[in-house]
């Protein structure tokens, strides 16, 4: 395995054209690491997987972990998620403070970093354009029905922000996610007398399934609670095996992770 550093080419760097000057913003991809087997890079190298959960050697985890933060101001907030739609501040996360159990978080402090681990679902970054509050939020499908984005919204604008605007991070694209009708259904509720169902397309020769358009659905979701500035949407991990962590694709997986926080 390859003993390179993680570098900043490594790294998703957000088209974000109005993010704040005084935000900083980034997500990780499967390279640059450490990790060894289903956790690699998928070219023969050390794998950058950042959860702890997935059954990868726990000092590699924690040696890919000491590699981004040369990257990130504060240590990551990692939170332990559970698909719900649990907003925690991210200034009580951390070493010394009891672990939290959520699936976004926010923060309102300088160094204080917002992260959530992915392999398929939705990350979405969030700040407000006066630059004073930022958060993060893991939109797997139940989370993104259940209103994980607008549970973040709310959280936000009682920490006082104004204007927000979001970037929708890698997760599995439209022609990837094949879901029941049961997710349909979950999102018709959800999201009642929007274009919903143009979000599932009828999935050829499987009778009964479909395929979902998360960034689409993601856009709906937020529009509802007035978050009009979206942007990102474009990275499929399901089919970027070489670039992407995926857990439809591999099952065995490790995590990459979407991080924002305050300058």
């Amino acid at each position: 395995m390859s003993e390179r550093e993680l570098a900043a080419a490594d790294l998703v760097w957000p088209d974000w054209p109005d993010l704040p000057a005084g935000v900083g913003a980034l997500a990780t991809s499967r390279d640059g690491g450490v990790s060894v087997g289903p956790y690699d890079d998928g070219k023969g190298g050390g794998g950058l997987n950042l959860g702890l959960h997935v059954q990868d050697d726990a000092d590699s985890v924690r040696a890919n972990r000491a590699r981004l933060q040369a990257f990130v101001p504060g240590v990551p907030a990692w939170i332990a998620q559970v698909h719900g739609a649990a907003v925690v501040d991210a200034a009580t996360v951390g070493p010394g403070q009891p672990a939290r159990t959520g699936d976004a978080s926010i923060a309102t402090t300088p160094g204080v970093v917002c992260a959530i681990l992915t392999a398929d679902c939705l990350p979405v970054l969030f700040a407000d354009l006066d630059g004073e509050v930022v958060g993060a939020a893991h939109a797997g499908w139940r989370g993104l029905a259940g209103g994980v984005l607008g549970q973040t919204v709310a959280a936000m604008r009682a920490a006082g922000a104004g204007e927000i605007t979001a970037w929708m991070g890698p997760a599995i694209g439209p022609e990837a996610f094949e879901v029941g009708a049961d997710v349909i259904e979950a999102f018709m509720e959800a999201l009642p007398g929007a274009a919903t169902r143009a979000c599932f397309t009828d999935y050829p020769d499987r009778p009964g399934k479909y395929l979902a358009d998360m960034f689409t659905l993601a856009r709906l979701m937020l529009a509802r609670d007035g978050v009009t500035r979206v942007h990102g949407g474009g990275m499929c991990t399901a089919s970027a095996p070489e670039r992407f962590y995926s857990y439809r694709r591999d099952g065995i997986t490790g995590r990459q992770a979407s991080l924002i926080w305050l300058k």
